[in-house]
């Protein structure tokens, strides 16, 4: 997982310097026009694990869009170690739950360096707020079953991010994001190794952005 979210890192960076090059040689043209509305899902990869989500943008002006979104993914608590058994089955010794964080997040985006970089790149950073549901389910139950056992808790916190929209396509919309989440709990928290309880929630996460632009 670690080197997978290593070989993503790579692709900002290395896109930036290519789509400089590009601005620096080719004639200058006019700025495109992109469809002010957009939607999609986002699939996320964090050391915890794999999430999904959705959004939904709002474009006031070519370098300002607001935004909300939810997604759902995996947490864990630093400490946890997984072992193997001789069947090839992963286990965690003292895990009491498992927790599925909800974050609703709303928030805005700017773009960057829009008069430098050609419009096939576009990179932003964006912060979003809002209140979570964190979900635990028994650890010593079958996972999908686990989930009739399902306590919700809640939380509030948000993101700080840094991404890029990729493309000159006006209809689909492809993108990264790389963001830091940090929910507070509104109580003690959750009990994810026996005996321990973590008052808050946050990790790093990259987000993969597919959608549709109108």
């Amino acid at each position: 997982m670690r080197r997978l979210i290593f070989l993503i890192l790579l692709i900002i960076p290395a896109s930036l310097l290519f789509a400089q090059d590009i601005g620096e040689l080719a004639p200058p043209k006019p700025p495109m026009v992109f469809p002010p509305n957009a939607w999609g899902f986002d699939l996320l990869i964090g050391e915890s694990g794999f999430g999904f989500g959705g959004f939904f943008r709002k474009e006031l002006s070519t370098k300002f869009t607001l935004f909300a979104d939810v997604s759902i993914s995996e947490a864990k608590d630093e400490r946890e170690i997984e072992y193997v058994d001789i069947y090839g089955q992963t286990f965690t010794l003292g895990k009491v739950n498992r927790v599925f964080q909800i974050p609703f997040a709303f928030g805005a985006q700017f773009r960057l360096f829009e008069n430098e970089l050609t419009d096939n790149l576009r990179p932003y950073i964006n912060i979003g707020i809002g209140p979570t549901i964190a979900l635990t389910t028994p650890y010593d139950q079958e996972f999908f079953k686990a989930f009739s056992y399902a306590k919700p808790y809640y939380a509030v916190g948000g993101y700080v991010g840094l991404g890029a929209n990729f493309g000159l396509d006006t209809k689909n919309l492809v993108g990264i994001n790389m963001r830091y989440y940090y929910m507070q709990f509104l109580d003690e928290g959750v009990e994810i190794l026996k005996n321990r309880y973590k008052d808050y929630l946050g990790g790093f996460y990259i987000s993969i952005n597919f959608g549709f632009m109108y």
